[in-house]
């Protein structure tokens, strides 16, 4: 069957309503049946009371009584999280969470992962809980890189023996690769590399080897990395990167995501910027423009020929009329001009007959 026939039953056959809450951003597959236990999802006004739903585009889905947006392409972000925030949408306890110091632009979006209240580092944020919940999975085979500073003395022996996994609530983790980079007063600074990142994973190895970890950054998360973004900033991936590096993983469109387009800036002079000043429109703190050279405000151009005074336009001889405010008067021209000298009249000299 043709990927284009299979798409088209399985939008006949619907899809189960955790997977469509999950590419709509509401939450993830597994954060999407906790709401639905919840009862805060509902299909075509019912509320439901099991995950085991598919749906279709016919249906009408309510989180919270508000209809869940419509698809959107996948977008990933890279965000450096600061110490001190929780990765979650709502706290019980009333702590700061990182979604509350996001940019209001970026929308809602769901994280890759998560890192403790005292972790900092890389942190990806995406709109799509399918791809973050493809970025999770240990199946991905993804690496996640840490430095740690932590309290103790250590060798690389010891470290090495992490290789070999250690127990985190009765489960054996897979490989751990620490290395010693170097040893600061009673602290050292160890690269660590995990894949499946389960709780405090980094925290519970490094303690098996007599570590005290006080300071936890993420450097990489698969072919992402951290690079030079500043503390509490966020950028997004480009969307060719992005299909390069998880178009494998889901289906990643070639166009970008459409912009909002900037309403341009009024030129000067149009009837857009002189409207602002005007007693109708906008009352702004702004002054009123006030023009250059002659056309400057209160110059001789705006005034009226009434507001001009008259000048003496009586004539005198030898002199002009004095201009108004005191002004001496310019020195008189003669009137008569230079006779042209007459040119000398030849004759012919008289003979005599």
């Amino acid at each position: 069957m043709k990927p284009d026939m299979q798409k088209d039953m399985s939008s006949i056959k619907g899809e189960r309503i955790a997977k469509v809450l999950a590419r709509a951003g509401v939450a993830s597959r597994r954060d999407a049946e906790k709401l639905i236990e919840e009862g805060r999802i509902k299909v075509n006004g019912k509320t439901l009371k099991t995950p085991a739903v598919k749906v279709t585009d016919k249906d009408t889905i309510l989180f919270d009584d508000n209809p869940i947006a419509d698809k959107e392409p996948p977008r990933l972000w890279r965000y450096h999280k600061p110490s001190g925030l929780v990765t979650t949408h709502k706290d019980e306890q009333g702590r700061q969470t990182v979604f509350q110091h996001l940019p209001k632009d970026i929308g809602r979006v769901i994280s890759v992962g998560r890192l403790d209240i005292t972790s900092e580092g890389l942190l990806l944020l995406t709109n799509d809980g399918e791809l973050a919940r493809a970025l999770e999975l240990p199946s991905t085979g993804w690496a996640r890189r840490y430095r740690a500073r932590a309290f103790g003395s250590v060798t690389q022996e010891q470290l090495d023996t992490l290789k070999a996994g250690i127990k985190i609530d009765g489960y054996k983790t897979g490989p751990i690769e620490a290395t010693l980079d170097k040893v600061q007063g009673g602290n050292v600074w160890v690269t660590v590399t995990i894949r499946e990142g389960k709780n405090r994973e980094v925290r519970n190895a490094l303690e098996t080897v007599g570590l005290k970890v006080n300071r936890l950054i993420r450097t990489t998360y698969g072919p992402f990395q951290l690079g030079t973004l500043e503390g509490g900033k966020v950028e997004e991936v480009k969307n060719k990167v992005l299909r390069d590096q998880v178009g494998h993983l889901v289906e990643i469109p070639k166009n970008r995501p459409p912009q909002k387009a900037a309403i341009p800036a009024p030129k000067r002079g149009t009837h857009a910027s002189a409207k602002r000043f005007s007693k109708d429109g906008d009352k702004s703190d702004k002054p009123e423009p006030q023009g250059r050279g002659k056309f400057a405000k209160g110059g001789k151009s705006n005034k009226t020929k009434s507001d001009r005074p008259k000048l003496n336009r009586t004539k005198h001889s030898g002199s002009q009329s004095s201009k108004p405010g005191g002004s001496k008067p310019s020195p008189s021209k003669p009137s008569a001009s230079k006779p042209k000298p007459s040119r000398p009249r030849t004759s012919k000299p008289k003979t005599r007959k």
